[in-house]
């Protein structure tokens, strides 16, 4: 049925045009002769719509102006009938004008003719999607959600012109950061007052919603919309950004919902694209812990550098199906292997890297929850996040990769927890792990160059505070906060992970084995996160409350991006720095994998003393609590 319409609509359309032709050549006459046309030119005028109509009936088709709607009529669809017209016309006038055929027209209908047919086809195009717009709107002028946008740029514009196409929304007005664009108007569409006066606007007209559409507005400004939206009771959306374009998580809508990525205002990563292809196209690249977070986004980033094999090495079974599930959706064409396997496994390992030869590998797998790791699993997250670097890294050596990627964080600065710890030494490892790399480079064979990326707390991140406290606001409270004054610094998925990959695509120090970290901007306190995803939710800090709880062992206030004895120099990457730390050698390393190989399972505070021991910088806490007067509610 739907076939038919549209089949009725196209032969409607033809129709139409086939008559404005003639009309068009019918009225060029009218005008030319002051609407007294001979006989003679009468003749004239017949004669020659006998091949005109069927000559510009096949350019209307050969400009396929039959394909589109004309409820949707845009400036494109005005190109093709200029074009079209006017090849129209050439072809109409290198037949007369050479020729000076008898009871032809005259050459100043060649030039009204495709004029008034131009204004006949465009305007009744325009005139009919005005005639349906007005129609529809007026249908559902009860159902239609008022809003005020928040902007008033490129992205405004093109917001009020989707959303009058959706016939959903009745844009009132625009509100500005900019006094000069008062008055002014944009699709017709009036820019009523500054950001600030949203609150009277709102109560004005009965506003329903608001929508932000200042992308690359500066993050306080943003921030600021944001809460005068929340002091009012709106729950505010957002126009997509740059970045959510170019990685392809905008939907079909032009909008979405606000996220902590929109308050943190983090600036894109603008990546060395070459030197990126460089390093992972048409190479084999291993991906570790490829089930879990960090993982699963690096494996996404790596994979629109079409790679010639990604291998997603994971423990977890279901997080590898997880991950198996993804590829074969979003990324189908290019070859992936998923494989099950610990880090630990050398048997495991080398049969993996005999049968891929991975080029590059990023080494993700570790234990990073700081309370689990800290009481009654010390020693697994040291034989993960130590023997398991140690394992790995020397199996890559082994295999001649080009280069292995330690991702490491920013609790290996001066750390006072066993993850931190185990996590400063696999740095340490890959350090001394980089001379026998040189070795190897020496006799002729292909070096690995290590590379050690630090950063902070990962937004949303398995494990991470953000769903924690999604869970606590859902059930209506209260939300848990360990301390007033704690901070982390805190950055996207798909920031840190482009960021690991464009150190990975650095050259780095000739010795190698460089530490790279990342500018996470200015730290966060969790207790401004927690309130901002409350007011997220709708809901107001009155509604749900704020409890404080106490450090857990091993948690820090404040998070370092470097230690005391660390100095950092620049990179070619504005957000990435080289820092210089002090370095341990192959002897080192020979001793502490003898220390190793005589362990067994060791209780926690033998795990942490043992550390104090391997990483000097190591500060062992056994309890870390709060005094009683800051407990407490906000």
């Amino acid at each position: 049925m739907i076939i038919i319409k549209a089949g009725w609509r196209r032969i409607i359309a033809a129709v139409h045009d086939f008559l404005a032709v003639i009309v068009a050549w019918w009225l060029a006459y009218q005008l030319r002769y002051d609407f007294q046309v001979s006989t003679e030119h009468q003749v004239a005028l017949w004669n020659t719509l006998l091949w005109v109509l069927p000559a510009q009936a096949g350019i209307f088709f050969l400009f396929k102006l039959y394909r589109g709607l004309w409820r949707y009529a845009s400036l494109n669809d005005l190109k093709q009938i200029f074009f079209s017209v006017a090849l129209g016309a050439i072809t109409v006038a290198a037949i007369i004008l050479p020729f000076e055929l008898p009871n032809t027209a005259p050459p100043a209908i060649l030039v009204l003719a495709p004029m008034l047919l131009l204004l006949i086809m465009g305007g009744s195009r325009f005139a009919y999607r005005a005639w349906k717009e007005q129609r529809k709107q007026s249908l559902k002028h009860v159902q239609l959600q008022s809003t005020i946008v928040l902007g008033s740029g490129d992205a405004a514009a093109n917001l009020i012109k989707e959303l009058k196409r959706s016939h959903d929304w009745q844009v009132v007005g625009l509100l500005t950061e900019k006094a000069s664009k008062l008055g002014a108007q944009l699709h017709g569409v009036k820019v009523l007052g500054m950001i600030e006066e949203l609150p009277e606007w709102v109560e004005k007209f009965n506003i329903s919603h608001v929508i932000i559409a200042m992308p690359s507005a500066s993050q306080a400004l943003r921030r600021s919309a944001i809460e005068i939206c929340a002091s009012i009771g709106i729950k505010p959306m957002i126009v997509p950004s740059y970045v959510d374009l170019v990685s392809n998580k905008m939907t079909v809508s032009p909008i979405r919902n606000i996220d902590l990525g929109d308050l943190l205002g983090r600036e894109p990563v603008l990546l060395d694209t070459k030197g990126l292809h460089g390093l992972l196209m048409e190479k084999v690249i291993l991906v570790t812990g490829a089930g879990g977070s960090i993982g699963a986004e690096l494996c996404r980033q790596i994979l629109t550098f079409k790679p010639r094999l990604l291998i997603a090495l994971e423990l977890n079974e279901y997080a590898l199906y997880g991950i198996k599930e993804m590829f074969k959706a979003e990324f189908p064409e290019i070859p992936a292997a998923f494989l099950i396997g610990d880090v630990k496994d050398s048997a495991r390992l080398d049969q993996i890297f005999e049968k891929y030869q991975p080029d590059v590998v990023f080494h993700a797998a570790a234990y990073k929850h700081v309370p689990l790791m800290e009481q009654d699993n010390a020693w697994q997250a040291v034989q993960n996040n130590v023997v398991g670097t140690y394992v790995l890294a020397s199996t890559a050596i082994r295999h001649h990769v080009e280069k292995f990627v330690f991702i490491s964080t920013d609790k290996a600065v001066n750390p006072t927890n066993i993850m931190g710890a185990s996590k400063r030494l696999g740095e340490m490892i890959c350090q001394a792990l980089q001379q026998s790399a040189r070795k190897l480079q020496q006799q002729s064979q292909r070096r690995a160059q290590f590379v050690i990326v630090r950063f902070g707390n990962v937004l949303g991140s398995t494990g991470s505070v953000i769903p924690k406290f999604k869970e606590q606001i859902l059930r209506g409270g209260p939300v848990t906060v360990t301390h007033p004054e704690i901070s982390r610094y805190f950055m996207s998925l798909q920031e840190a992970s482009q960021l690991v990959l464009q150190a990975g695509a650095m050259q780095g120090s000739e010795q190698g084995g460089d530490i790279f970290i990342m500018d996470m901007g200015e730290p966060v306190r969790i207790i401004d996160l927690a309130k901002d995803m409350i007011r997220m939710s709708g809901l107001h800090e009155d509604e749900i409350k704020i409890v404080f709880t106490s450090l857990r062992p091993g948690e820090k206030l404040h998070e370092e991006l470097a230690g005391e004895n660390e100095s950092t120099l620049p990179t070619p990457h504005k957000k990435l720095r080289i820092t210089q730390s002090r370095l341990v050698d192959e002897q080192w390393l020979h001793k502490l994998v003898i220390w190793f190989g005589e362990q067994s399972a060791l209780t926690d505070e033998a795990t942490k003393l043992a550390l104090t021991e391997w990483v000097p910088e190591y500060q062992c806490q056994q309890t870390n609590a709060m005094t009683t007067d800051q407990h407490g509610i906000a």
